[in-house]
């Protein structure tokens, strides 16, 4: 069993910056496959990104050289890194983990099929 625990949400100016950070405690919360899930408000989910044990991460397009995803193990926490912020980033983002990650691990962008969720901090980016 793993839970998730995030942080870091709030409101912000477009073009600012925040940092989300998200604790996995129970089995295997170091080195289990994770990743964020966002959304908007009358919008569909959408994967952000997410990261191998390893630290390979993997991008949205919508978000590629804007956010960076990274983890420190030792601590169990991934970490994403939100920069240069845009109003329809705004968001109910939700960390996410699963045991048996697809390969290729980009596929994981696409589905839903979690097997732990968060519960979630909100990202407000306002014009």
């Amino acid at each position: 069993q793993v839970e998730l625990v995030e942080s870091g949400g709030g409101s912000v100016e477009s073009g600012g910056s925040l940092r989300l950070s998200c604790v996995a405690n129970g089995n295997a919360g170091n080195s289990i496959f994770m990743g964020w899930v966002r959304q908007a408000p009358g919008k569909e989910r959408e994967g952000v990104a997410c990261i191998d044990k390893d630290g390979s991460p993997n991008y949205a397009d919508s978000v590629q050289g804007r956010f960076t995803i990274s983890r420190d193990n030792a601590k169990n926490t991934i970490y994403l890194q939100l920069n240069d912020l845009k109003p329809e980033d705004t968001a109910m983002y939700t960390c996410a983990a699963k045991m048996n990650p697809p390969s290729p691990r980009w596929l994981q962008l696409r589905r839903f099929n979690w097997d732990y969720w968060g519960q979630g901090t909100e990202v407000i980016v306002s014009s």
